[in-house]
């Protein structure tokens, strides 16, 4: 399926224009993959599909395993000229997010730990929530209408591609979902009410974080058990992404 490309204009390539300004427009249904790990991930997801690739040819052979799709193999100044700015890691490929199991299929089980996100628009912090979440285990992601796309292409980036290893689904009401699925919650925030390590989470858990500056609203953390990290020299909080390291952490491994 290797296809080589030597004019910027070919029709094949349209989906693959202008990343940065499509960025948050979406492709028709699809996402934006940028960079070799990030592919590599992308092509073993058991969540997403690979729709193509777009390599130079000397980036192809960097690539171990390549899978039953097109992959255009372009010079490095086509891709760029396409992609609309330098593309220094030299792969981006395109991808269907398809995950095989419902919110509810994903949760099911004497144990559960599910990763709940409200109005989490930074796409930095959403990419490296998404790569904690992956790497300690949690069993699925939730989140509000307020957060951004876990798929733009920057957070993809800043997850690793963990973000194409870990099930995220977007519901309208929290707190209904968890009670619906008997999930216990606690909310992160510096005015919790207990510490980290007091904390014995529940068999099935839902651990909960804000927006760095708001934080979760007054309805949400009326609803759960209000956990905060003590810290020294006047600090009250952490970013968001390394705080839900420090839980997952301590809450995954209980």
């Amino acid at each position: 399926m290797i296809i080589e490309i030597n004019d910027p204009q070919d029709s094949r390539l349209n989906l693959y224009r202008n990343v940065k300004d499509r960025d948050l427009t979406g492709r028709d249904g699809l996402f934006m993959a940028e960079g070799k790990v990030v592919l590599e991930r992308l092509f073993t997801s058991r969540l997403a599909e690979t729709i193509s690739v777009l390599t130079t040819p000397e980036r192809l052979d960097g690539l171990a395993h390549l899978p039953d799709v097109p992959v255009y193999v372009v010079p490095q100044s086509v891709m760029d000229a396409v992609a609309g700015f330098p593309i220094h890691r030299g792969y981006l490929a395109l991808g269907r997010y398809e995950p095989p199991l419902s919110l509810e299929e994903a949760v099911t089980g004497e144990r559960a730990r599910v990763l709940v996100l409200s109005g989490i628009a930074n796409t930095d912090n959403m990419g490296g929530l998404m790569r904690n979440a992956a790497a300690f285990g949690v069993d699925a992601v939730i989140l509000d209408a307020t957060c951004c796309d876990p798929l733009y292409r920057k957070a993809i980036r800043v997850s690793v591609g963990g973000v194409l290893e870990m099930p995220h689904y977007r519901v309208n009401d929290l707190i209904g979902a968890l009670r619906r699925f008997d999930l216990t919650p606690y909310a992160l925030s510096p005015s919790g009410t207990v510490t980290l390590d007091q904390v014995q989470p529940a068999a099935r858990s839902a651990l909960l974080f804000g927006a760095e500056g708001p934080g979760l609203c007054d309805d949400i953390m009326a609803a759960c058990t209000t956990v905060r990290i003590d810290m020294h020299g006047g600090f009250d909080s952490l970013n968001v992404a390394t705080t839900s390291g420090i839980v997952l952490y301590q809450m995954c491994r209980l």
